[in-house]
């Protein structure tokens, strides 16, 4: 059974909400922050990513920009820019992007849940990224970026979900980049209760999006528990600040490849490669896969459509993924590329930028882009469930979620 809890919830007042909210940080390099930052001085970037606000000489990861973070994140709560709620209440998180909708639901999640299996994962964390947001968090006192989790769909959730959007909004703004997103309260006890006795009855919880700021928020938990032996496991620091999600509203992208030679083949040399290990078709232009076991190839201006042959398909829940077999297949013997997660000839691209981006790559500095079809939320619950990991990039998840908007004291 999955611990899922409402919280007291630190947010934005009533005006600010559009202007607070952000993008992750971590889809921002510092110059783009900073810029963002120039741009809207309310983005939450300016505490998420705080060396925005200091000198270009200051580390990323010096000691002062934590502490930064901190100060503004309290003096904005001080000033009334962030309001405290009096009493734990579940959010209702609506984005809808393209005339899809997606519906979460803020929360916080047990370390627990994580620690034992019950939220699941799917891909492993670099220690330096989680040692940032370990510092971020413990600094801050609080969470600021919830993690994206998903579960199998209920009923109840559902209706409960769907009776809090017909009230009013707390929020009702569209972001820069088109997406539309309204936040809703859910404060009634009833109401509470079915929600949290509905995840009880939910046997697993996955990790979409956000390992690392999963792991980190974790770890902060198991440092306060370590400073506070005598912890009764209700403690804030032993919830994580998360939005769960429904399957069956989810979409996942694809995660396309370019690479940057041909490990010394030419272009007709390296085509014919490709033929002995597809069923290879010249396209009349550009498109997408169109089904799992399909790849789509450009290459010296033209593309292709790459068909994985019966034989080579796989039932295993890793080696069938059509990123593995890319791999497998094509990317390690052929262009000696054996970890995609260190080689530097190998760059990924997310499938929100687009075809043309492929191409643009391919033209201007790589030799060759793989268009891929999306990973499926049922493969990754095989995954998870198998306690097996993806390959690195294997799924981007759309539209991101806002940071800013909900936020998790620990004191």
């Amino acid at each position: 059974m999955a611990k899922i809890k409402p919280f007291l919830c630190i947010r934005p007042a009533e005006g600010k909400a559009a202007a607070i909210a952000a993008l992750p940080y971590d889809v921002y390099n510092r110059a783009e922050a900073k810029e963002a930052v120039l741009r809207n001085s309310d983005s939450f970037l300016k505490i998420d990513r705080a060396e925005t606000q200091l000198d270009d000489s200051v580390d990323t990861y010096d000691a002062q920009v934590y502490q930064k973070a901190h100060d503004i994140l309290w003096d904005m709560v001080g000033r009334g820019e962030f309001i405290q709620e009096k009493s734990p209440c579940y959010y209702v998180y609506e984005l809808t992007m393209d005339g899809r909708v997606q519906t979460g639901i803020a929360a916080c999640a047990s370390i627990d849940d994580y620690a034992d299996g019950v939220i699941k994962k799917h891909e492993n964390t670099r220690a330096e990224k989680e040692q940032d947001r370990i510092r971020h968090v413990d600094a801050c006192d609080a969470q600021t970026g919830p993690i994206f989790l998903a579960y199998r769909a209920n009923e109840t959730i559902r209706s409960v979900v769907q009776a809090a959007k017909e009230r009013a909004p707390l929020y009702d703004f569209v972001s820069e980049d088109g997406v539309r997103h309204r936040v809703f309260r859910i404060g009634d006890a009833e109401d509470l209760a079915k929600i949290q006795e509905a995840f009880d009855g939910i046997g697993e919880l996955y990790i979409a999006d956000g390992h690392h700021r999963a792991a980190s928020a974790v770890r902060v938990g198991c440092m306060r528990r370590e400073r506070h032996p005598g912890y009764t496991g209700e403690e804030e620091f032993n919830y994580f600040l998360s939005v769960l999600f429904p399957d069956e509203e989810l979409m996942i992208m694809d995660y396309n490849r370019v690479v940057k030679d041909l490990a010394g083949d030419t272009p007709e040399g390296f085509l014919k490669k490709v033929g002995e290990i597809f069923e290879v078709s010249p396209l009349d232009g550009a498109r997408n896969p169109g089904r799992k076991g399909e790849i789509c190839m450009y290459l010296s201006g033209k593309w292709h459509s790459l068909s994985v042959r019966e034989q080579d398909m796989s039932q295993d829940p890793v080696e069938g993924l059509d990123v593995s077999l890319l791999q497998k297949l094509l990317l390690s013997p052929v262009l000696g590329i054996l970890d995609p997660k260190t080689d530097a000839r190998i760059d990924f691209v997310g499938g929100i930028r687009g075809l043309k981006e492929l191409e643009r790559r391919v033209d201007e500095d790589c030799a060759v882009a793989f268009a891929m079809y999306p990973t499926s939320i049922e493969e990754l619950f095989l995954v998870a469930d198998a306690g097996r990991l993806m390959p690195p990039k294997s799924t981007w998840f759309e539209p991101k979620l806002r940071s800013g908007l909900f936020i998790h004291a620990l004191k």
